[in-house]
Formats: structure tokens, sequence, C-alpha cells
């Protein structure tokens, strides 16, 4: 079972969810995945909760904080200096929607927008390090930048986290993190495919043991695909859907899983 105790800064480690009916959404998600939820009962929390898998935390869940805010996957990237990468984002033209605050002793976060207005955030662990079961079904496993100004969001992403762009032989380009890193996520130019109301957005996927099964299974459930689950290029299938309160994610999985 792959469960991390860390992260390095600059690397994807945590998601969450903000949706318009967070118990509705605790249920969904079970189902689907096998996650258990615990909500914090402390006032301060204002009802976020915490997904778990078998005991070890896997993804957040909490009300719509923002008026107009759309239900909606956030990606959080790793920082030693939330404060410090705080600075560097707007620095490089991006925008602060939350300035960074401490989760009681969990860790210190904030919220922000790359200059193509797509939304992550940081963490800065404390005693929670981010997503401890991911890559196997039922954990997170990668997330997807889908982007309107491509060149420029990579800009960014390099000035502040120092990703880079590269080309990978059999399934095209990804982001990796430093010169001698893996990859770490993945960066699509949004072209006429895509509704032309649709911002640019970070999209997070899930690993599960059968995409085409799991598809039906949601629809039953109220969720919404967003096309037939298809083949990819490195092996295995893929698909996305939205949950049944619209928030919108991605599902793969593989016949012979190489782990």
């Amino acid at each position: 079972m792959p469960i991390r105790d860390a992260y390095e800064p600059g690397r994807p480690c945590w998601i969450d969810l903000v949706t318009s009916d967070p118990a509705a959404a605790r249920s969904f998600y079970g189902e689907m995945f096998g996650w258990t939820a615990e909500v914090d009962s402390r006032p301060e929390a204002a009802g976020y909760a915490q997904f778990f898998h078998d005991g070890h935390p896997v993804a957040g869940v909490g009300p719509i904080f923002a008026e107009g805010m759309p239900p909606s996957w956030t990606t959080y990237i790793a920082t030693a200096d939330a404060d410090a990468d705080a600075d560097a984002i707007t620095a490089n033209g991006g925008s602060i929607h939350q300035p960074p605050i401490d989760v009681f002793d969990s860790g210190r976060m904030a919220v922000f927008s790359s200059p193509d207005g797509a939304l992550a955030g940081l963490w800065q662990a404390g005693r929670h390090v981010g997503a401890e079961f991911v890559t196997e079904p039922g954990g997170w496993s990668w997330s997807q930048l889908y982007t309107r100004d491509k060149e420029a969001a990579v800009a960014f992403y390099g000035a502040v986290f120092d990703w880079r762009l590269r080309e990978h032989p059999d399934w095209g380009e990804h982001l990796a993190l430093g010169e001698d890193g893996g990859e770490i996520a993945g960066a699509t130019q949004m072209g006429d495919e895509f509704p032309s109301e649709m911002p640019s957005h970070w999209q997070v996927t899930f690993m599960v043991a059968d995409a085409d099964a799991f598809l039906e299974r949601a629809q039953e459930l109220g969720a919404r695909p967003h096309g037939p689950v298809e083949d990819m290029v490195m092996g295995g299938r893929a698909g996305s859907l939205a949950d049944p309160q619209g928030a919108s994610f991605g599902i793969l999985s593989f016949a012979n899983p190489s782990w």
C-alpha cells in the first residue's frame, strides 16, 4: 500500500472539495470509493471533513465559502513557507484569494490563482502532511491543469515552484519538479473542444479498479459523465464526470497495474 508520510516543496500534496451539499458529497464519495468521513466539530472548522481510506487521509470536503463559487475540487501544492510562496505568486502575476492562515496545528494554507485563472492552493505541513493513501484504487492519482494560456501558466509555475515542461516518449508532455524530478502533473492547452465559458482549472483524477464499472455506478447515484471512458496512450482506461452536485473529477484504471 503506497502510504506517503511527506511531500517535498513544489509537489501537489492534498486535494479538497467545496460543495453545495457536503453531507450528500460524503455519501456519494463514500459509496464510490469506500471512504469514511470525519467531520471536524470545532466551530472554527465550519463543517470541514476529511475522507479516509483504511484510516489514512485521502481528501477533504467542506461547504462553499464564497457566493457564486461552483462545487469544485482544489489541488494544493506543498511548500516549506506559505508566506514566501504567496509573495512569489503575486510577484509573478498570480492572485492570492486566501492569504496564508494557520489551520489549527495541522498546517498553514493559502488559496491562489495563476495568471491564466486556474485556482489552486498552498499547504505548509504541520501535523497533517497531506494525502497519505495515493495511486491505488480509491486514492488520488494525478492532477491535470487545463489552461487557456499554457505558455503563461508554465512560465508562472516554473518561476514559483520550479516546474519544468518535459516530453515523455510514450504519452507526451508533463510537468516535472526541478531539473531531475519526475512527472508531478499534466498541462493541457484548452481548445475548441472545451466550452467557451469554461475557465482554466485544475482537475483531480482518482485511481479506480474499473473505470467503466465506476462510471456506470456513479450515474446510478446521480453523477453525470462528460463522455465515454476511453483507452489511454500509455494503457488503461480513463474518463471524467461531474458528481451529483456538479464538481468534476477524472478516473483511470489499469488492467495490469505495474505496482
